[in-house]
């Protein structure tokens, strides 16, 4: 299950239990129609919550960190497990945004709001 904030240039998602694929999709939706009028969003993933997540849900989410590599400006992931820290940094592979793992919620959301400044 997921809850999705948004305002202006900052989306925010908090992954509570298992990350499904229609979680995904319902993120997807949000970011596909704020980035149609040409905004660069800043996303922060609070997975710390997160229990696990489906297979079919990372795939998607390869495809579409590829197919939207440059409509992110910073990514701030909040998490206190390595595993989740490490895929985070793979991620950078897909997209051109600045992305950093946070474990605190204050700390991230302090580096997302020197980029709109």
């Amino acid at each position: 299950m997921i809850a999705i904030d948004h305002k202006e240039k900052l989306v925010t998602v908090a992954v509570l239990g298992e990350f499904t694929l229609a979680d995904f999709k319902e993120f997807e939706d949000l970011v596909n129609f704020k980035v149609q009028f040409g905004a660069t969003v800043n996303l922060l993933f609070d997975l710390r919550e997160m229990l696990n997540f489906t297979v079919d849900m990372v795939l998607e989410e390869i495809k579409f960190s590829r197919a939207h590599q440059d409509d992110f400006s910073r990514i701030a992931v909040l998490t206190r497990s390595p595993w989740v820290a490490w895929t985070a940094w793979l991620e950078q592979v897909f997209v051109a945004a600045d992305l950093r793992v946070f474990h605190e919620e204050e700390d991230a959301r302090a580096w997302l709001a020197e980029e709109t400044e």
